[in-house]
């Protein structure tokens, strides 16, 4: 849980509540000097049981109070908080670099996340809106936000190998989160890959950016201990899983990190995705604060004029 600011400048304005302070018990002290000194003051006090020039606590304590509420409303204070809801819209990004080829799924890794992704899309219920990115040494957008999922799964049955060399986690991240700017709706971004990120901006960077714009990053690590080789181009190194780096990714945005061995997990990953991701969801602040200082605001009008009303 977090609170955040849309106007943030406006809280300069706490500037004002020191001085308030500082104008209260200076005003106090230039009152009693103007006081008509009637000797029988301390009879009143006795007879009321109350000073004549008390310090006023309470009223500092509620204008101080009303300064504040004030204040936090025209800031534009925002509460943000985990929770459930149906207003989601979701970006896969999904590897599309020359590891995914990697044989320790049935194709490959790449043909085995498509056919997940597309278990997801049917998956989704309601207005959910579905964002697809492909990427490789760069970023590929193949989908906007829709709730077509015919679109969406076209989408995804069209991702291949792309030849840009490189895994560029940090730039898919960031692009997925360009596309989630509705503020209206819970936003997150599902990434699939096996981690090795070495182009692009850096993984940090991505998850300031992600943070700043309240998009989670669920992670879904798709490779075996013993990674996969590349029977098909001749070559005898094997890639393998990286899952540090997408747990980092996952825990610093608030998502969660998967890891998948066959692709019977994958889809079962992507199932329990749909139907209980948790996401960011935001209370604007500004309406209460504003009323709560207006309450209190008569509140102090109305003890000026009984409790504490001044003598003439």
């Amino acid at each position: 849980m977090e609170i955040a600011f849309t106007n943030p400048v406006y809280l300069w304005f706490l500037i004002a509540i020191p001085l308030m302070i500082f104008a209260h018990f200076v005003s106090l002290r230039f009152s009693r000097k103007r006081a008509l000194k009637f000797a029988n003051f301390p009879a009143i006090e006795y007879v009321t049981g109350e000073r004549i020039f008390s310090k006023n606590y309470s009223m500092l304590a509620i204008r101080l109070a009303t300064l504040l509420l004030l204040i936090l409303a025209v800031s534009g204070a925002v509460i943000w908080y985990e929770g459930k809801t149906a207003d989601t819209d979701f970006v896969l990004a999904i590897d599309s670099s020359g590891s995914m080829l990697a044989s320790d799924f049935q194709p490959n890794r790449l043909e085995a996340a498509k056919r997940s992704a597309t278990v997801f899309a049917d998956s989704i219920t309601g207005k959910t809106s579905i964002g697809v990115i492909s990427f490789a040494g760069v970023e590929y957008i193949k989908q906007r936000p829709t709730n077509d999922v015919a679109s969406v799964k076209k989408a995804i049955d069209n991702i291949s190998v792309e030849l840009a060399g490189g895994t560029a986690i940090g730039s898919a991240i960031i692009s997925s989160v360009n596309l989630l700017q509705n503020p209206d709706r819970a936003k997150v971004a599902i990434l699939l890959t096996d981690g090795q990120s070495n182009v692009g901006p850096s993984v940090n960077e991505a998850i300031k950016y992600a943070n700043e714009n309240h998009v989670a990053v669920y992670a879904i690590g798709i490779g075996t201990e013993n990674g996969g080789g590349f029977p098909e181009m001749n070559l005898s190194f094997l890639s393998k899983l990286d899952p540090e780096t997408l747990k980092k990714i996952s825990n610093e945005t608030n998502g969660k990190y998967y890891e998948a061995k066959n692709e019977s997990e994958l889809s079962a990953i992507y199932r329990e995705i749909a139907v209980s991701v948790t996401k960011k969801l935001s209370l604007n602040l500004s309406v209460i604060f504003l009323m709560a200082g207006l309450v209190l605001l008569f509140a102090e009008w109305g003890l000026m004029n009984t409790k504490y009303r001044t003598l003439p």
